[in-house]
């Protein structure tokens, strides 16, 4: 004789789906070596990995309390690209700075 199978309630088919849907956030189905296996998702803020949101959103003084310099904008005025101004105009004729 067949085994008769129950029906689950309605709070377990609940409780089943919400631990499915927990299950597919936190893990993703790859192929390694011609096999699916599961692996856990890489962290995301606002739907964006991790490195992105920090080159986007930090802020120099983080970015250096955190040593990511690497990730630190560059300022162009601090390697003097433009010529100054200011010391063509106290050169005297002769070039004498004075």
């Amino acid at each position: 004789m067949a085994k008769v199978k129950k029906q689950l309630t309605p709070a377990q088919k609940s409780a089943k789906k919400a631990a499915q849907a927990d299950r597919q956030r936190k893990y993703q189905w790859v192929f390694m070596n011609g096999k699916q296996a599961r692996i856990k998702r890489p962290p995301t803020v606002d739907g964006m990995p991790v490195d992105q949101f920090i080159e986007e959103n930090a802020d120099p003084v983080w970015l250096h309390q955190n040593e990511l310099w690497e990730l630190m904008p560059i300022e162009d005025d601090l390697f003097g690209s433009e010529p100054s101004t200011e010391s063509s105009e106290t050169e005297d004729e002769n070039g004498i700075p004075f």
